[in-house]
């Protein structure tokens, strides 16, 4: 649980949610195909459905930042760096705008390419 203070009272914002408000702010991305969990052990990346995308989303508190870590499975035939960076400034965007909480870092993991034919 993250605690945000304000000159009106303090603020909770349960884990869920944020990871909620990144998951859904990367699958916006164009060239997402979908979350990946984040525990792949194999080379494989699997896409998650709609229920477990929270599972694609790791998140971090320090000194009231938040670290981000993002897995994602990409859509082949689009450069993976400008992926990466939609999805930076998607997330950067969602939380601070809807939250109120300042982003420290953001790291995407590119768990796999999805070849549509």
């Amino acid at each position: 649980m993250l605690q945000i203070e304000t000159s009106r009272g303090n603020i909770y914002y349960s884990e869920e949610l944020i990871k909620n408000i990144v998951a859904i702010s990367a699958m916006e991305c164009s060239g997402v195909v979908g979350m990946a969990n984040r525990n792949v052990k194999e080379g494989i990346g699997e896409i998650l459905k709609n229920n477990n995308i929270n599972n694609g989303v790791k998140i971090s508190f320090a000194d009231k930042k938040i670290n981000i870590n993002v897995f994602v499975i990409v859509k082949y035939g689009i450069k993976v760096s400008v992926i990466a960076n939609d999805v930076i400034q998607k997330i950067k965007y969602s939380i601070e705008n809807y939250a109120g909480i300042v982003v420290d870092s953001i790291t995407v993991n590119i768990q796999g390419i999805r070849v549509e034919s």
